[in-house]
């Protein structure tokens, strides 16, 4: 393959996965869902596969706990697994909404902040405003935050004060005030994208956001307010970003040949890993 990019130290970590999604980086490995296969991954900084979980949900995100336990976004519940690698009920979110729930973030105190698109986009359905929930660390959860055209990616600040959020269909990062019972307040606009559609995000130590681009094929680092610093143009789908390895500078993003709902179903195995340095490391959460 291709790579259309300005930085041609991108590599290929890992290939023919179905539909990969939602980075992360824990404990010398990365993990990467596959929503189609439905399997999340760890892989090695040598490329080297893992299957860790099997769950027939789709979306399938997953994130950490402070502990090291993966907490797994399934349908309308939230799994956790536990050290045996047994899943059990995290949180029930089934009385918040009858739609599956998206990304999950977990912040340094163990609250867990979950999206909803509000709609079903892979059925076709009509556009409506989606929300965030907040699980907390037992397990009880609230909705926090409303009226989110297509909430998706969210990362946490080093210091847990405020949630940043992708809003795909309003092309913007919107940031939150975090308070100490986790709530959100003082909603406001971090970034506009221009023609951006983010998906997958993350912070890095400048204070700067990754965001996955779908449409526009790439993945593009943003100043508060909305200054470019840098992009890298692939040759198919960004969904998702993670700044990982072992110094945080390593920066992990998952592309794969969108085409469209019905594609997800054809078997092809476009979707790969990739990695890039990157020019600051990974803060906050995830």
């Amino acid at each position: 393959m291709s790579l259309k990019s300005s930085a041609p130290e991108v590599k290929i970590l890992l290939s023919g996965l179905m539909f990969g999604e939602a980075p992360r980086w824990r404990e010398g490995r990365f993990f990467v869902s596959d929503w189609a296969a439905h399997e999340i991954i760890a892989i090695d900084p040598d490329g080297r596969p893992e299957i860790v979980v099997r769950e027939k949900s789709f979306p399938l995100c997953m994130d950490f706990l402070p502990d090291g336990r993966m907490l797994v976004m399934s349908g309308r519940r939230v799994l956790r697994r536990e050290p045996d690698g047994v899943l059990v009920l995290h949180a029930d979110l089934s009385s918040l909404s009858q739609l599956g729930w998206n990304e999950i973030v977990v912040d340094g105190r163990g609250n867990a902040y979950v999206n909803n698109p509000g709609f079903d986009m892979m059925a076709g359905a009509a556009f409506a405003p989606g929300t965030i929930a907040l699980v907390a660390p037992d397990g009880s959860a609230r909705e926090v935050a409303g009226g989110l055209a297509f909430p998706n990616g969210m990362a946490v600040t080093p210091d847990n004060s405020t949630l940043i959020v992708a809003e795909s269909y309003g092309r913007k990062l919107t940031a939150f005030d975090i308070a100490a019972d986790g709530g959100l307040s003082n909603r406001r606009l971090w970034a506009g994208l221009g023609d951006g559609v983010p998906d997958g995000i993350c912070i890095d130590a400048e204070n700067a956001v990754w965001y996955a681009d779908v449409p526009n094929r790439r993945c593009v680092r943003v100043r508060e307010g909305g200054e470019v610093l840098a992009t890298i143009n692939l040759d198919r789908g960004c969904f998702a970003c993670m700044l990982g390895g072992a110094d945080r500078r390593t920066l992990l993003l998952v592309a794969t040949e969108w085409r469209g709902p019905a594609g997800l179903a054809d078997g092809q195995r476009t979707s790969q890993v990739l990695t890039v340095p990157a020019p600051a490391p990974g803060a906050g959460w995830p």
